[in-house]
């Protein structure tokens, strides 16, 4: 069989390809042969396109262990304040991106940190009336678990006089009986992002209803500028967090149609009040698209973040005696879930920050496997921030897989330490994000992003990975080394994603999802800048040539 794609002249790491390898033949999507250039030459026909890669580094594709596309679609039509600070700076790009977008229409600002007005003051709906009053005005945390409204937005949304936004939310009011601007978890920041023209679609909450097919058909332009996105910077399988039907349904029209240059997974996303019963509407996703869209697990929330004190913790906050949070969802009610979503043949996956947020999800995976007896599950703990040292040898004997950030610790990725490492209290530091802890235990271990949340380059991500710093000289230094960090980008991807059969490694007979690098990998521990991607394949197709 003539190869339809043949790459010379590479690089390949002994990692992922026989030692020796410096070229690959692809037909019909899939890896064809690996070998040296003659051998593979040997393969090409009249109408095979051959690329010579000029010496640049092969690998597989890159797959995003957790992301949220279509939220991040949206974000790229919003400003980016993640490396904006202080209140001159901050007013100078709200004003400027007020400009460029006339109209009434609803301002979001991203990526905001929590001391973007100075460690002593958190942002308030008095400091963004000070910038803009008259057009309402969000900005949007860097977790995405919190947001700041003007005093415009809080009244559009009803939400000037407070709300009851439910468990696990809040409307924060000041002391003179108005909210005060800041709104805590997706309920409450719901409220004000329901103003917008996506009308809360992209968001964590939304269960459906009537759709015009121009908000259809606009909505699916996000995503699919998301999945290009995605191809920019290597990556060829995401797993979207956000789940429910409605975007199974736009996911499914653009991977029918052709139209998507990322295979995505997709979860159902449930909580508390949906019980073990609503595991069955993951039945309304409809069947999968093969190669390119599957679904087959559930997505759960056990807490929030530190920054908000919502993260569930096992001890006292440091600076709220008495007070561990609370789980959004009760434990009889999560290990009934996990139970009956086990039960189904169904993946888990947790969002689990605080280490007992952490502990309780543990419990609710164990108590699936006693119900039901042990199956390779492989359900998934999403970011462990934090984890109490006992808890960590339960992670391997479960088959529990890790995925984690490496943009997330403060300090990294622009982040700084405050508020953070102070309301997670000290005595956390020393298995706050455990890469390596986890890693020398045997446990899976998936890299992604949680973009938005974060920048979504994986290039970027390892660097933060490799020049993270403990946050004190006597706590242990949790970074592992460049391969490994490619392997959690891979390898231990595909394993999380149940595609460790097609897809982490160039092998005859796997997708042909890969990826060319510019410059050296090596060079990420000391430069953010010291590689790029320069051409992504996803299944034979080019979804991006940045070579110049």
């Amino acid at each position: 069989m003539p190869a339809d794609l043949i790459i010379v002249n590479a690089r390949v790491r002994a990692i992922f390809a026989p030692a020796g390898t410096t070229a690959i033949a692809v037909a019909e999507g899939r890896i064809l042969a690996l070998g040296t250039d003659e051998a593979i030459r040997a393969h090409a026909g009249t109408t095979t396109h051959v690329i010579d890669a000029g010496g640049r580094e092969l690998l597989p594709g890159f797959v995003e262990s957790h992301l949220h596309l279509f939220m991040g679609g949206a974000t790229l039509t919003m400003l980016n304040l993640g490396p904006t600070f202080g209140f001159e700076a901050t007013r100078d790009a709200l004003l400027g991106f007020a400009a460029a977008n006339p109209g009434d229409d609803i301002l979001f600002g991203y990526a905001v940190n929590y001391v973007i007005f100075g460690e002593n003051r958190r942002p308030d709906r008095h400091l963004l009336d000070a910038i803009i009053a008259d057009r309402p005005l969000c900005l949007l945390s860097t977790d995405l678990h919190c947001a700041w409204a003007n005093t415009r937005a809080l009244e559009l949304a009803g939400i000037l006089q407070g709300a009851d936004v439910g468990p696990g939310a809040e409307v924060v009011m000041g002391d003179d009986g108005f909210a005060n601007g800041e709104l805590r978890e997706f309920a409450a920041m719901n409220r004000v992002q329901m103003l917008s023209r996506l009308k809360g679609r992209d968001g964590l909450h939304y269960e459906g209803g009537k759709v015009s097919e121009e908000d259809r058909t606009h909505d699916k332009r996000l995503i699919r500028r998301a999945g290009d996105y995605c191809a920019q910077n290597g990556i060829t399988s995401a797993v979207n967090m956000d789940g429910n039907a409605y975007q199974a349904g736009l996911l499914r029209d653009l991977a029918l149609a052709g139209e998507m240059p990322v295979r995505v997974s997709l979860p159902l996303r449930l909580e508390q009040r949906h019980g073990p019963q609503g595991i069955a509407q993951i039945d309304d996703f409809g069947p999968d698209v093969p190669g390119w869209l599957r679904f087959g697990r559930i997505k759960l929330f056990m807490d929030g973040v530190y920054d908000t004190w919502t993260a569930l913790t096992v001890s006292d906050y440091p600076d709220r005696p008495g007070f561990c949070s609370e789980p959004l969802i009760a434990p009889d009610i999560f290990n009934a879930m996990c139970i009956e979503a086990d039960r189904r043949g169904l993946q888990v996956a947790t969002h689990a920050v605080g280490d007992g947020a952490v502990r309780a999800t543990i419990d609710g995976y164990e108590a699936a496997r006693t119900a039901n007896g042990a199956r390779d599950a492989r359900h998934r703990i999403e970011h462990i921030d934090t984890i109490a040292p006992e808890d960590l040898d339960r992670l391997k004997p479960l088959g529990i897989v890790a995925s984690m950030q490496p943009v997330h610790p403060p300090g990294s990725a622009g982040l700084p330490l405050e508020p953070t490492t102070t309301i997670m209290g000290r005595d956390r530091w020393p298995t706050a994000f455990p890469w390596r802890m986890i890693r020398d235990r045997g446990v899976p271990l998936a890299f992604g992003t949680d973009w938005p949340v974060s920048p979504l380059s994986p290039l970027y991500a390892i660097h933060c990975a490799l020049t993270r710093k403990p946050w004190a000289t006597d706590i242990p230094d949790q970074r592992i080394s460049l391969d490994e960090c490619l392997l959690a980008y891979t390898a231990g991807g595909a394993y999380a994603d149940f595609a460790e059969d097609s897809r982490g490694q160039l092998k005859p007979g796997f997708d042909a999802d890969l990826v060319l690098i510019d410059g050296a990998l090596e060079g990420l521990a000391e430069a953010e800048d010291a590689a790029r991607v320069a051409l992504t394949v996803c299944g034979c197709r080019i979804t991006h040539d940045g070579r110049p």
